[in-house]
């Protein structure tokens, strides 16, 4: 399973969300930091739960990164969050 896949699994597990978007941006990257042959290594994730609605902006990441987990987190070099209630 790719990076992408389970990122989508534990956000869908975790939040049940509305709508949930994960885009491997690592091709734009290509030349810079952190680029890897192959992808998988710039994330773009979209989401929208009602649970992240009471939350603020920094509740919702940390809520977010913390369903995707430490073990997926360390094995990236990026992730951009997009996160609407």
């Amino acid at each position: 399973m790719n990076i992408a896949d389970q990122i989508h699994q534990r956000l869908t597990a975790e939040f049940s969300p509305n709508t949930l978007e994960i885009l491997d941006e690592s091709e734009q990257h290509r030349g810079h930091a952190g680029f890897q042959e192959g992808g998988q290594s710039h994330y773009r994730v979209r989401i929208s739960a009602p649970v992240f609605a009471d939350m603020t902006r920094l509740a919702r990441h940390r809520a977010v990164h913390n369903a995707i987990g430490d073990d997926i987190i360390a094995r990236i070099h990026a992730l951009a969050l997009e996160i609407a209630a």
